[in-house]
């Protein structure tokens, strides 16, 4: 997604445009896929004021602040950036739903911090502040919709989520667009094209492969095989953009990636053994 918007960037679009059009675009069509499968579409005043909160604010906030680290930081260290949103989940999860840390989920977080540290370098020289405080507030905003979203959304259909989250996020971010003085769609060719790739297979394809993963595998496995994306970034901005990591970087790069995937693994054992014990209590 960071590599499409620097194409849709080089082409004139602007940050607010490209979000409102790559949701208001999403929204019409998980709106024509329901409709197709004949899905129920409604919802309760509370669960639309939660999916409001989702995408609304929640996930508006992270896409506004994630689109807009690329303008500053390459697009590699924004992906890795991301990648440290597990560490703010297992905090998050400790204060909001009173999970206990387990040695193995603080030993992990401290490798993803570590990591970062080299990821961005002891001397942070040529690394302009500005991208990475946007990349980690996209992390930090990315846990809480997480943690949110796993309370609100209980029972509804993940497309029916999608399409709504989606809706919601296509109005916030058309204010975000008036505000910088109105959609401008006079950009370029290759920011259409840019475009489209960050509807299909950024948002579309991606969510809906997400979605049948977690159905398939769980989503603990889903979780720890997502952190091949920050890998695919790296390589994809190598070849077409020239950007390169310095072996420092890459071992941190590896080391938030580990870190990421050890705390996932560890909280998804955590949910089992939770899940297990009412069901000892009954039979006992």
């Amino acid at each position: 997604m960071s590599i499409f918007a620097i194409y849709a960037y080089e082409a004139g679009a602007s940050v607010s445009t490209l979000l409102f059009l790559r949701f208001l675009l999403a929204a019409l069509l998980f709106f024509a896929w329901m409709a197709v499968k004949r899905e129920p579409l409604g919802i309760s005043k509370r669960q639309g004021l939660a999916l409001f909160c989702l995408g609304g604010v929640l996930y508006t906030l992270q896409s506004l602040s994630f689109f807009s680290s690329v303008k500053y930081i390459p697009a590699s260290m924004a992906a890795l950036l991301l990648y440290t949103f597990p560490v703010y989940v297992a905090v998050l999860n400790y204060f909001v739903n009173k999970e206990a840390l387990r040695t193995q989920t603080i030993g992990a977080m401290a490798l993803s911090i570590a990591g970062l540290v080299l990821v961005l370098g002891l001397s942070f020289e040529g690394i302009q502040p500005l991208g990475v405080a946007l990349a980690l507030a996209a992390a930090v905003f990315y846990s809480v919709y997480f943690i949110v979203g796993n309370r609100v959304v209980t029972g509804l259909s993940p497309y029916v989520t999608s399409a709504y989250v989606s809706l919601f996020a296509a109005l916030s971010t058309f204010g975000l667009a008036l505000r910088d003085g109105g959609p401008a769609f006079d950009f370029g060719a290759q920011g259409w094209l840019a475009l489209g790739g960050i509807v299909l297979f950024s948002t579309i394809l991606a969510m809906a492969c997400l979605f049948l993963g977690i159905q398939l595998i769980g989503s603990t496995r889903a979780s720890v095989l997502s952190t091949l994306e920050p890998v695919v970034t790296i390589g994809c901005s190598a070849l077409l953009f020239g950007e390169r990591l310095g072996w420092l970087q890459l071992l941190g790069g590896c080391a938030v990636l580990l870190g990421a995937v050890l705390i996932v693994r560890s909280q998804g054992r955590q949910t089992e053994r939770q899940t297990e014990e009412p069901d000892t209590k009954q039979v006992t």
